[in-house]
């Protein structure tokens, strides 16, 4: 299986060199094209995802998503929600290296086999980085107005939080 691994970019590389040179295609000069296009959109997309660094630093150094946690605790015990995925259903739509090392607390603290650590591991496979990704997305496109989008992608990313909860409840 390690060998898939080692020979798969490569292949992957000279497949798409000789496919451009069957079909008539100068492949170094659309390469060439590619990176150009490339660092223009990451150029665009820099503002927006230096200010989102920026914030979700802010709040996590702030213990603003601490106390968010607490504040939320008492409504999620009521309806069976565990408080202890709380922080990782925060972090999540925000930012996903901030998000993994909040699964990976998780992980140390309750074991990844728990009850606690298999509802973290669907939370994070079944949720999107909401924020992290419009700023990529509308950024590179130059959109400013989002309208509908973050509500959805919100809701979208709460239906994966309760979902995993239901899941690993009846099914794991």
């Amino acid at each position: 299986m390690e060998q898939i691994g080692i020979y798969t970019v490569p292949v992957i590389v000279v497949f798409i060199v000789l496919f451009g040179a069957a079909r008539k295609v100068n492949v170094f000069e659309g390469f060439c094209e590619g990176v150009k296009e490339g660092a223009g959109s990451l150029i665009s997309v820099a503002p927006s995802l230096m200010g989102l660094i920026v914030g979700v630093t802010m709040l996590s150094a702030s213990g603003f998503f601490d106390i968010l946690t607490d504040a939320l605790s008492p409504a999620c015990e009521a309806v069976g929600f565990p408080c202890e995925v709380l922080p990782l259903g925060l972090m999540r739509p925000v930012t996903g290296s901030g998000s993994f090392a909040v699964l990976s607390d998780i992980f140390d603290k309750y074991g990844a086999d728990s009850v606690i650590g298999r509802t973290a591991s669907v939370m994070a496979g079944s949720t999107e980085t909401t924020f992290y990704a419009i700023a990529v997305y509308y950024g590179s496109v130059g959109l400013k107005k989002t309208r509908h989008t973050i509500p959805a992608a919100l809701l979208a990313d709460m239906t994966g939080m309760v979902s995993a909860v239901l899941c690993v409840r009846f099914f794991g």
